[in-house]
């Protein structure tokens, strides 16, 4: 190319890739990054030509990202929360009061300053209720009983 040389123009790619990584959900560019990037020094060594350069950079490209996700399915990241985003798993074990009947299957639930659709046994309105599960948003209730003094 007559002005500017190839590597810097791969580094520049890369540079710009491993940035919108930053800013685009997921971790995807940044394997194109290291593929620029990786280009850009294998182009200032040897400057062979722009073809090789672009099958390099995609061929480099699908080998960074496919070991990537090898090594992540091998090794994967362990929550110290893994209940984080499922916040109707978060309830399980939870007290709920029943705000409307529960009948034939369905009703619906208070818990904290929210009401949620509950499945479970038949219990009236007013009645104490334990999490023991979720289906998608609906919880799984089973009914409380309370001990009552006998005296």
């Amino acid at each position: 190319m007559d002005g500017i040389e190839s590597y810097w123009i791969w580094v520049i790619l890369g540079l710009s890739l491993a940035a919108l990584e930053m800013l685009v959900p997921g971790v995807y560019l940044i394997w194109l990054a290291l593929a620029a990037l990786s280009v850009a020094v294998l182009s200032f060594v040897s400057g062979p030509p722009l073809a090789l350069e672009i099958i390099s950079f995609v061929s480099l490209s699908l080998i960074f990202a496919f070991s990537a996700k090898r090594w992540l399915r091998d090794r994967p990241i362990v929550s110290s929360d893994p209940l984080l985003n499922n916040r109707a798993g978060r309830l399980v074990g939870e007290t709920a009061l029943v705000t409307q009947a529960i009948e034939s299957g369905t009703g619906r639930v208070k818990v904290g300053d929210s009401e949620w659709t509950a499945r479970g046994e038949d219990a009236e309105a007013g009645t104490r209720v334990r999490i023991t599960g979720n289906r998608g948003t609906d919880l799984l209730v089973e009914p409380i009983e309370l001990l009552r003094d006998e005296s």
